[in-house]
């Protein structure tokens, strides 16, 4: 089953008192010579969205170099509420950070955990995901990586892809375990499903469709209950205009059954 957006009732109440006060900020605070992303965006009939192209189900390019994933259908359904075309912009994971403050995008998608190191350069969305740093590893080994302790082994490999939340959980947990750097996130399940290392710790809804697509192969290790909890959202310059705008529409997409409509169509 797919899991739900990381919203309720309550939030959706808190919000409606909470996004016109932002928004009556964001208002007080801006320049005229500065105007928001709301405005410049229709103006110049555009929205660009930062996507690294490789985190299923999130955002993945296929070989042709189409991208799809849960947050290419929800970056389509926000460029249209907002009058625009959808223009996809390639990032990393590396460079991310970067990006978003060279202007590069006017939002970053595609299954960004929020981090306060990460809020301090940006603005983030209402969280949309939940999920959590949990293993998956060889069908037939899940009880030998079980907890961290028995991960944080001499001779036991975790592959990693460089530069995101995945990296740091393992550097900040393992000392003993040889991590082991793989550039092409894309392609880092099919290296650990050909033995290039004997596990992987990333975000539980991965693991389960990773596990999906390794079938037999690959199996997830508890991903029901991961090692921590983390919270997935959109990215955004510090705009709090546009922050606004995004969070009343993913309030009002979640009202509409349409963002769980978009998450079943691709964790089912």
């Amino acid at each position: 089953m797919p899991q739900k957006p990381a919203r309720c009732i309550s939030d959706r109440l808190a919000r409606s008192v909470i996004v016109p006060v932002l928004l009556a900020a964001g208002l007080a605070a801006a320049r005229a010579d500065t105007p928001s992303l709301l405005d410049s965006i229709p103006k110049a009939g555009i929205l660009r969205v930062g996507l690294t192209e490789d985190y299923r189900p999130f955002s993945i390019a296929d070989s042709s170099g189409k991208v799809e994933g849960i947050d290419v259908d929800m970056a389509n359904n926000l460029a249209q509420s907002l009058g625009v075309k959808l223009e996809i912009v390639k990032t990393s994971w590396p460079t991310l950070k970067s990006d978003l403050e060279a202007g590069k995008f006017d939002i970053a998608m595609g299954g960004i955990t929020i981090t306060l190191d990460r809020q301090r350069v940006g603005l983030f969305s209402s969280p949309v995901f939940s999920s959590g740093k949990t293993p998956i590893t060889h069908c037939g080994d899940e009880a030998k990586y079980a907890t961290l302790a028995e991960i944080d082994q001499p001779g036991v490999r975790v592959i990693v892809n460089p530069g995101g939340t995945n990296e740091r959980f393992d550097k900040a947990h393992l000392q003993k375990a040889t991590i082991v750097p793989w550039p092409d996130n894309a392609t880092i399940f099919d290296a650990l499903a050909q033995g290039k290392a004997d596990l992987m710790i990333t975000d539980s809804v991965e693991t389960r469709l990773q596990a999906k697509l390794h079938q037999g192969v690959l199996c997830p290790v508890h991903p029901d209950a991961p090692f921590d909890h983390s919270q997935l959202g959109y990215w955004m310059p510090r705009d709090m205009i546009f922050a606004a705008y995004v969070d009343q529409w993913l309030n009002l997409l979640d009202l509409s059954g349409e963002h769980q409509a978009i998450l079943a169509r691709w964790l089912q």
